[in-house]
């Protein structure tokens, strides 16, 4: 079986410029709940430590912040947050603090809501951890252990752990991610919110939103986008962000939809690889009943079928780490990259609003000092915002390019050498059946 690679599946993946930290990451230690053939959640247990997370950011060595560990106790994960640092803003220089989920959204909610950060790329907040679906299953599992041989359940029982423990990982690795890019931005990694997220080793007593503030999110994500069609309307002054403010609704739009294909593709090898695990299952079934030549047969395709299964779910898995954890990861950063350049022409109409107000004011000689004051006001902030703008887009361009060069280049050479070993297999078993026949 040959895999056809991303780029051609996907179409569009060559528009995509520069981009950010390349999401192709592991995790260093952590801690996560097992499950035992009963219960099958609940307990804890401790894994070995597989390769550091690769984020490809250029940080210097002043300051240094990784996920060191990890729990996962039921709805919640606790994240041991590491950190070194020569930095004089800091007590120690090596010091870690236990941080949750809703921490990190008030950190980055944080950087969203200052002013000071408007003409800034805030990276994007990590997603919310989401076991419930792999607890499900395992639940389902357990509760179906007798109608079972014991192989089939241990099979299926660490095919699902493994599965529990891949989304875990990607958890913990999406939530270094977002604390690397913080450490490695030369303006946000100053933030005092940041250090005291850092450095206090105390319970920062944050809770997520209750109904009510959800709901007034609602409204005002409801007002930013009619208020964003209006402003988008608008001919910007410089011919850069004109040009960035097209370009980048279009990657957006081409994102996503590779996103979607991607999980498609991803959902497609799964299936393979469930259907080919039935088949080896009903085959060895089959050849465990006699001691014929035909039952060798079975037992020896059946072998095959699961040797196929394996590497079905390594492709899978690869096209998943490789492909689709990148392309939702820079969905997420295009749409920080959008909300950028909104404030940015939001701040263009409200300088243009205060033009024209202190022209009226002048016309009618009344309240020109008040106007003038708001004019400049809004002038300086629209300056500023250009000025960091630019360099912020400039440097996503960057970022974006290696990281999808880079992860491409990596997977088509993984599918190649999945493809390679199905060869192989399929050769080494029809050389056993001509020997044999």
């Amino acid at each position: 079986m040959v895999y056809v690679g991303p780029a051609v599946i996907l179409g569009v993946l060559w528009t995509c410029p520069p981009s950010h930290p390349s999401p192709t990451y592991g995790i260093k230690g952590y801690k996560t709940d097992n499950v035992n053939s009963r219960a099958l959640i609940g307990q804890k247990k401790c894994f070995s430590r597989p390769r550091a997370v690769n984020v490809d950011l250029q940080t210097d060595a002043t300051l240094q912040v990784d996920i060191s560990d990890a729990l996962s106790e039921r709805d919640k994960v606790k994240f041991t947050v590491h950190t070194k640092s020569s930095l004089p803003n800091f007590k120690l220089n090596e010091f870690s603090v236990v941080r949750q989920h809703e921490e990190f959204i008030w950190l980055h909610d944080s950087f969203v809501e200052n002013e000071e950060y408007a003409g800034y790329i805030i990276p994007p907040a990590p997603p919310r951890p989401d076991f419930d679906a792999s607890r499900e299953k395992l639940q389902k599992l357990g509760e179906g252990e007798g109608s079972m041989t014991k192989e089939e359940f241990t099979k299926m029982k660490q095919e699902l752990e493994a599965e529990y423990l891949a989304i875990f990982k990607k958890t913990v690795a999406m939530h270094e991610v977002f604390l690397c890019r913080v450490a490695a931005h030369p303006v946000l990694r100053k933030d005092l919110n940041f250090h005291v997220f850092l450095e206090y080793n105390q319970d920062l007593s944050v809770r997520g939103k209750n109904k009510k503030e959800k709901l007034e999110d609602f409204f005002k994500n409801v007002v930013k986008s009619a208020d964003g069609v209006l402003v988008a309307g608008v001919k910007d002054v410089d011919d850069f962000f004109e040009h960035e403010k097209t370009f980048l609704l279009e990657y957006h739009n081409r994102v996503k939809d590779a996103s979607a294909k991607s999980d498609r593709m991803i959902r497609s090898h799964k299936n393979a690889a469930d259907d080919i695990n039935r088949i080896a299952s009903s085959l060895y079934t089959l050849g465990t009943q006699d001691t014929t030549e035909l039952c060798k047969f079975f037992l020896k395709v059946s072998e095959l079928f699961e040797k196929t299964r394996k590497v079905e779910s390594r492709v899978a898995a690869d096209e998943d780490l490789k492909l689709s954890d990148l392309l939702k990861y820079y969905l997420r950063e295009s749409q920080a990259a959008k909300d950028l350049l909104y404030r940015r022409s939001r701040s263009l109409v409200d300088y243009e609003n205060a033009n024209k107000a202190l022209d009226k004011a002048r016309s009618k000689n009344r309240d020109v000092l008040q106007a003038e004051t708001s004019q400049q006001i809004c002038c300086h902030k629209f300056e500023k915002i250009s000025e960091s703008a630019k360099q912020e887009l400039i440097d996503f361009k960057t970022r974006r390019v290696a990281a999808f060069r880079k992860n491409l280049v990596e997977l088509a050479e993984l599918e190649l050498k999945h493809a390679k070993g199905n060869l192989q297999l399929l050769q080494s078993c029809l050389g056993f059946m001509k020997t044999n026949t």
